[in-house]
């Protein structure tokens, strides 16, 4: 499950395997589903994030 976190005013949801945020929740479990099951990074979801880990 995506984790949520609160940058400034914004909640955003985190995929806990890639570290990317989106702006909502089903974009972020897309993300985690793709990263848990094929151990990378997929450009269509990921193009959607709006938060990068550093």
């Amino acid at each position: 499950m995506p984790q949520k976190i609160l940058i400034g005013d914004k909640e955003i949801y985190k995929c806990v395997i890639c570290g990317f945020g989106y702006k909502n929740k089903d974009l972020a479990e897309k993300c985690q589903n793709w990263c848990s099951t094929h151990k990378s990074c997929n450009l269509q979801i990921t193009k959607n994030a709006i938060y990068f880990p550093k």
